[in-house]
Protein backbone atom coordinates (compact mmCIF):
# COMPACT_ATOMS: atom_id res chain seq x y z
CA UNK A 1 0.00 0.00 0.00
CA UNK A 2 3.18 2.11 1.05
CA UNK A 3 4.49 1.99 -2.47
CA UNK A 4 0.97 2.36 -4.71
CA UNK A 5 1.00 5.98 -2.31
CA UNK A 6 4.39 6.76 -3.46
CA UNK A 7 3.71 6.22 -6.41
CA UNK A 8 0.82 8.14 -6.70
CA UNK A 9 1.86 10.82 -5.13
CA UNK A 10 4.99 11.48 -7.42
CA UNK A 11 3.18 10.94 -10.79
CA UNK A 12 0.63 13.66 -9.43
CA UNK A 13 3.81 15.94 -8.83
CA UNK A 14 6.11 15.05 -11.42
CA UNK A 15 2.52 16.40 -13.49
CA UNK A 16 2.13 19.46 -11.99
CA UNK A 17 5.53 20.63 -11.96
CA UNK A 18 6.57 19.69 -15.86
CA UNK A 19 2.74 21.02 -16.83
CA UNK A 20 3.30 24.41 -14.90
CA UNK A 21 6.92 24.50 -16.14
CA UNK A 22 5.99 23.92 -19.60
CA UNK A 23 3.00 26.64 -19.30
CA UNK A 24 5.37 29.31 -18.05
CA UNK A 25 7.93 29.05 -20.65
CA UNK A 26 5.15 29.19 -23.45
CA UNK A 27 4.76 33.00 -25.01
CA UNK A 28 0.80 33.42 -24.38
CA UNK A 29 1.39 32.42 -20.67
CA UNK A 30 4.51 33.34 -18.98
CA UNK A 31 3.33 33.16 -15.80
CA UNK A 32 0.46 30.26 -14.51
CA UNK A 33 -1.29 30.79 -11.27
CA UNK A 34 -0.60 27.94 -8.64
CA UNK A 35 -3.12 27.49 -5.90
CA UNK A 36 -2.77 25.31 -3.02
CA UNK A 37 -5.46 24.81 -0.27
CA UNK A 38 -5.81 23.32 3.29
CA UNK A 39 -9.38 21.82 3.89
CA UNK A 40 -11.42 20.63 6.20
CA UNK A 41 -13.70 17.86 4.92
CA UNK A 42 -16.83 16.31 6.32
CA UNK A 43 -18.19 13.10 4.38
CA UNK A 44 -21.89 11.65 4.62
CA UNK A 45 -21.59 7.80 4.36
CA UNK A 46 -23.73 4.73 5.12
CA UNK A 47 -22.91 0.45 5.80
CA UNK A 48 -23.90 -2.17 3.79
CA UNK A 49 -27.00 -2.21 5.90
CA UNK A 50 -28.30 1.51 5.40
CA UNK A 51 -26.74 2.98 8.46
CA UNK A 52 -25.79 6.35 7.86
CA UNK A 53 -23.01 8.18 9.68
CA UNK A 54 -20.22 11.49 8.92
CA UNK A 55 -16.71 11.03 8.68
CA UNK A 56 -14.34 13.74 9.22
CA UNK A 57 -11.27 15.43 8.22
CA UNK A 58 -8.67 17.35 6.12
CA UNK A 59 -7.35 17.55 2.44
CA UNK A 60 -4.89 18.99 0.53
CA UNK A 61 -5.34 20.38 -3.19
CA UNK A 62 -2.61 21.77 -5.65
CA UNK A 63 -4.36 23.25 -8.46
CA UNK A 64 -1.95 24.12 -11.81
CA UNK A 65 -4.17 26.22 -13.84
CA UNK A 66 -2.44 25.48 -17.73
CA UNK A 67 -4.80 27.72 -20.59
CA UNK A 68 -7.35 29.73 -19.76
CA UNK A 69 -10.13 28.25 -17.16
CA UNK A 70 -8.49 24.55 -17.70
CA UNK A 71 -6.47 23.48 -15.30
CA UNK A 72 -5.44 20.17 -13.50
CA UNK A 73 -5.58 19.64 -9.76
CA UNK A 74 -4.11 16.71 -7.49
CA UNK A 75 -6.10 16.00 -4.25
CA UNK A 76 -5.38 14.17 -1.15
CA UNK A 77 -8.05 13.90 1.49
CA UNK A 78 -8.24 11.96 4.37
CA UNK A 79 -10.91 11.26 6.95
CA UNK A 80 -12.13 9.43 9.90
CA UNK A 81 -14.89 7.95 11.91
CA UNK A 82 -14.71 5.84 14.75
CA UNK A 83 -17.99 3.95 14.36
CA UNK A 84 -19.70 3.44 11.13
CA UNK A 85 -23.63 3.46 12.48
CA UNK A 86 -24.03 1.24 15.29
CA UNK A 87 -21.24 -0.72 14.25
CA UNK A 88 -18.95 -0.03 16.48
CA UNK A 89 -16.33 -0.25 13.72
CA UNK A 90 -13.83 2.49 13.01
CA UNK A 91 -12.91 3.53 9.34
CA UNK A 92 -9.74 5.80 8.23
CA UNK A 93 -10.36 7.28 4.52
CA UNK A 94 -7.34 8.39 2.28
CA UNK A 95 -8.50 9.20 -1.40
CA UNK A 96 -5.40 10.00 -4.04
CA UNK A 97 -6.27 11.71 -6.49
CA UNK A 98 -5.59 14.17 -10.13
CA UNK A 99 -7.54 15.40 -12.80
CA UNK A 100 -8.92 18.50 -14.70
CA UNK A 101 -10.71 21.28 -13.33
CA UNK A 102 -12.47 24.03 -15.23
CA UNK A 103 -12.49 27.35 -13.41
CA UNK A 104 -14.36 30.50 -13.88
CA UNK A 105 -14.34 33.97 -12.17
CA UNK A 106 -16.86 36.42 -11.62
CA UNK A 107 -15.15 39.70 -9.55
CA UNK A 108 -13.42 38.08 -6.77
CA UNK A 109 -15.05 34.97 -7.04
CA UNK A 110 -14.39 31.47 -8.88
CA UNK A 111 -16.38 28.81 -9.53
CA UNK A 112 -15.06 25.45 -10.86
CA UNK A 113 -16.11 22.18 -11.48
CA UNK A 114 -13.80 18.46 -11.46
CA UNK A 115 -13.59 15.38 -12.46
CA UNK A 116 -10.40 13.40 -10.65
CA UNK A 117 -9.41 9.58 -10.63
CA UNK A 118 -6.27 8.28 -8.59
CA UNK A 119 -6.41 5.45 -5.43
CA UNK A 120 -8.72 5.04 -2.60
CA UNK A 121 -7.30 3.66 0.81
CA UNK A 122 -9.18 2.26 3.59
CA UNK A 123 -7.68 1.04 6.56
CA UNK A 124 -8.28 0.83 10.68
CA UNK A 125 -11.50 -0.88 9.73
CA UNK A 126 -13.05 -4.59 8.43
CA UNK A 127 -13.15 -4.86 4.72
CA UNK A 128 -15.02 -8.55 4.47
CA UNK A 129 -13.89 -9.74 0.16
CA UNK A 130 -13.85 -13.42 -1.02
CA UNK A 131 -10.44 -13.55 -0.10
CA UNK A 132 -11.62 -13.37 3.60
CA UNK A 133 -11.64 -10.20 5.80
CA UNK A 134 -8.98 -7.45 6.20
CA UNK A 135 -8.25 -4.57 8.12
CA UNK A 136 -7.15 -2.43 5.27
CA UNK A 137 -7.63 -2.16 1.71
CA UNK A 138 -6.98 -0.20 -1.48
CA UNK A 139 -8.85 0.10 -4.67
CA UNK A 140 -10.08 2.55 -7.23
CA UNK A 141 -11.84 5.95 -6.59
CA UNK A 142 -13.11 9.18 -8.21
CA UNK A 143 -14.20 12.36 -7.28
CA UNK A 144 -16.29 14.30 -9.34
CA UNK A 145 -17.77 17.62 -7.85
CA UNK A 146 -17.43 21.73 -7.71
CA UNK A 147 -17.10 24.74 -5.90
CA UNK A 148 -16.47 28.41 -5.04
CA UNK A 149 -13.75 30.00 -3.82
CA UNK A 150 -13.19 34.09 -2.93
CA UNK A 151 -9.71 35.74 -3.70
CA UNK A 152 -9.22 37.89 -0.36
CA UNK A 153 -5.57 39.34 -1.60
CA UNK A 154 -3.00 38.52 -4.31
CA UNK A 155 -1.79 35.77 -2.09
CA UNK A 156 -4.26 34.48 -0.28
CA UNK A 157 -8.21 33.04 -0.32
CA UNK A 158 -11.37 31.29 0.85
CA UNK A 159 -12.89 27.72 0.00
CA UNK A 160 -16.12 28.92 0.51
CA UNK A 161 -17.61 25.85 0.00
CA UNK A 162 -16.93 22.81 -2.12
CA UNK A 163 -19.48 19.57 -2.78
CA UNK A 164 -17.93 16.29 -4.39
CA UNK A 165 -19.49 12.78 -5.04
CA UNK A 166 -16.62 10.53 -4.11
CA UNK A 167 -16.76 6.98 -5.19
CA UNK A 168 -14.32 4.73 -4.07
CA UNK A 169 -14.37 -0.02 -4.42
CA UNK A 170 -13.13 -1.25 -0.99
CA UNK A 171 -14.58 -4.62 0.02
CA UNK A 172 -17.81 -4.96 1.63
CA UNK A 173 -19.02 -8.30 0.90
CA UNK A 174 -21.78 -7.14 -1.08
CA UNK A 175 -21.37 -4.83 -4.56
CA UNK A 176 -17.99 -3.52 -3.33
CA UNK A 177 -18.99 0.00 -3.91
CA UNK A 178 -19.38 3.45 -1.85
CA UNK A 179 -20.75 6.61 -2.91
CA UNK A 180 -20.04 9.03 -0.40
CA UNK A 181 -21.07 12.91 -0.02
CA UNK A 182 -17.61 14.99 0.35
CA UNK A 183 -18.10 18.85 1.67
CA UNK A 184 -15.06 20.89 2.24
CA UNK A 185 -13.84 24.65 2.90
CA UNK A 186 -10.77 25.77 3.52
CA UNK A 187 -7.41 28.28 2.83
CA UNK A 188 -5.84 29.05 -0.05
CA UNK A 189 -2.28 30.15 -0.89
CA UNK A 190 -2.09 31.77 -4.39
CA UNK A 191 1.41 31.19 -5.83
CA UNK A 192 2.75 32.98 -9.15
Amino acid sequence: MRARIGTVLFLGAFFAITTNLAAQTAKSHPRVPLTLAFTWNGMAANTVGGSGFWMNGAGLQLHNQIWRGLGIVADIAGTHTGNMGSTGVGLDLLTVTFGPRYTWSRRRLRFYGQGLLGEGFGFNSLFPASRGTTTSDDNFATVTGGGVTRRISPRLGLRLFEADWVRTQLPNSTTDVQNNLRLSAGLILHFR
